[in-house]
Order: structure tokens, then sequence, then C-alpha cells
């Protein structure tokens, strides 16, 4: 990829790298290209720095091609698995293969897209406007159980619930091979990995990562699959997937962590949120919802059982 060469000069030298960026770029905000030096696609002399990096001039800045930031989303009419709803949130059963919020290649068709014609403004705005109502997010590929905040107070209180880890997440997985404890807890810290930015990996070279905690129960054993119940108590982006993978048990269907010969017939990984449980913020009473498994995974262990 061409990259765009800027020489730092002497009215330039001693500010911050991403204010001479913005003075530069001007059709980009500070929080673009903060993400965009962090990500490493900024380079001063040849290395990756942070946004607060102050260069000297004549240093070379290398950048590749920055994105803008993507358009508001709009309402798209899609029907959706409403399990509860008031007028602080809703919990929803999402469907496997809707992108939560809009991203990179996935501008429209999220579930950001259907909360914003069902509830209209009536969803908090905490995370910005890519993310309204977007208290946690599955992945592409695993549906089941997530709540929405509709206010901002109860965005808060459910964003506190999940950082203190009072609220329950439970998940069932089928996984490669014999799995040979009833139960085990997998507590190793994930981080981004250095050599693929789509994967993430437990206890990485870099300082950046993150306390993750996984609890597993072995609910039946096949030939070469087991069915798994695991229990969330941090958060961490493809923590299960992670974690099941670096104890030699990757989640079936999984491309990106699994074997090359994982059954590409599932479309991805075979993961259901099932159980979703927290207190309510104004009602201040708990509350438990429970997500049957959807039927490519029930076909996938009648399939595996015979």
């Amino acid at each position: 990829m061409q990259k765009n060469k800027l020489i730092v000069t002497e009215k330039q030298a001693g500010f911050r790298l991403d204010l001479i960026l913005s003075d530069v770029l001007t059709g980009l905000s500070r929080s673009t290209l903060q993400n965009a030096i962090e990500e490493g696609k900024v380079r001063v002399d040849g290395k990756k720095v942070r946004k607060s990096f102050k260069p000297k001039a004549g240093s070379l800045i290398e950048f590749e091609q920055i994105d803008t930031e993507p358009q508001e989303p709009l309402p798209e009419k899609t029907k959706l698995d409403i399990h509860y709803e008031d007028e602080d949130l809703l919990v929803i059963n999402k469907e496997r293969g809707m992108v939560v919020h809009p991203a990179a290649g996935h501008s429209s068709a999220t579930l950001v897209n259907a909360l914003l014609y069902h509830c209209g403004s009536d969803l908090s705005d905490i995370n910005g406007q890519q993310r309204p109502g977007i208290v946690h997010r599955l992945d592409k590929d695993t549906g089941g159980l997530l709540v929405v905040a509709k206010t901002n107070f109860a965005h808060l209180a459910l964003a506190k619930q999940l950082k203190d880890r009072s609220a329950l997440r439970k998940y069932k997985a089928m996984a490669h091979g014999l799995v040979k404890q009833e139960q085990a807890v997998i507590n190793a810290p994930i981080g981004r990995s250095q050599s693929n930015k789509l994967k993430f990996v437990t206890n990485p070279i870099n300082s950046k990562s993150k306390e993750a905690i996984t609890y597993l129960k072995l609910e039946k054993q096949f030939d070469k699959y087991a069915l798994l119940s695991l229990r969330l108590e941090t958060g961490r982006t493809h923590q299960i997937r992670v974690h099941l993978a670096s104890i030699g048990h990757p989640i079936a269907g999984d491309l990106l962590y699994g074997p090359k010969n994982t059954p590409k017939e599932l479309n991805g990984q075979c993961l259901h949120a099932t159980c979703l449980g927290f207190v309510h913020p104004r009602q201040e009473r708990a509350m438990r919802f429970e997500s049957e498994l959807p039927d490519y995974f029930l076909n996938f262990i009648e399939k595996v059982n015979k």
C-alpha cells in the first residue's frame, strides 16, 4: 500500500502527533486520527508511536489511507426477537449473522439500524452515534441474548454491573476434542495479536493485555466434539473463542481460531449466548432471561451424536 509522507517543519516541531495530523488532514476528526495512530497506521521515522508523541523538526511521518468516519446509521425495518422491553431497556435475542453496530464493511443491516427503526431516538447516546443503546456486544456469528439501553441512566447502571462482574452471562458451545476436566477456570489475560490484527491471543507479548476469566463446564462429550457450558466473569473481545482455543479446544466452525478442518457448514462458530441476568436499573429487581439453542446448533449436536 502506498504511504503518504510528511516532513515535520520547525513550526510543527514540539506539538503532539495527533495535533500535527489534524492540522494537515482537516477532513478528519481528532478521535479518528488518534485511533489510526494507536492502530499503527501512522509511523514516525519508521516507528510506531503514541498519539501524544512530539516529533522533532525533520522527522518523517508516514501514514496509510485513513478512512473518514462512517455516516450516521439509518433506521432499517428488521424483525427483532425481543424478550423484554420497557422505558429503560430491551433484552434482545440477536440473530446469528447480524453485526451489532456499523463498522468497516458493515454500514447497514446491523442491530443498530434495526434498533433505530424500532426505538427511534429512545436509545442511550453514551457510546456515540454509531452505537446508540449498545452496552455490550456479541460477535457477528454468535447469536443470543444481549441487553440494550434506552436511557443513559440505564446504560450507566448496566455498564457498571458488567464492569463490577455482577451481571450474569452464560453461553453454550460445541468445541473440538476430548475435554478431560468436568469443570475448569480459564484465567489468562487477552490482548491483540501482533501478527494478525483480526485475532486476539492469551498472554500477549505486549503490555496491553487485559484480565480475562471464563468458567467452563462439560455438558456432554461426543466422539470428536464436546458440548460446553461457559460463564463469563470478564467480557473481552472474542474471550470465549480465544480461551477455548488456548486450551486446545477451539469452537466448532470458528475459522479464525479453529483448525482448517473445522466444519465449514456451520458458517461461523457454534456459540450461543443462552442466559443473561442483571438487576433492573430503575426497578432494582433481579432479572434473568434464557434463550433456547437455535436450529443450526441442535442440528450439529444431532449430527455428531450419530
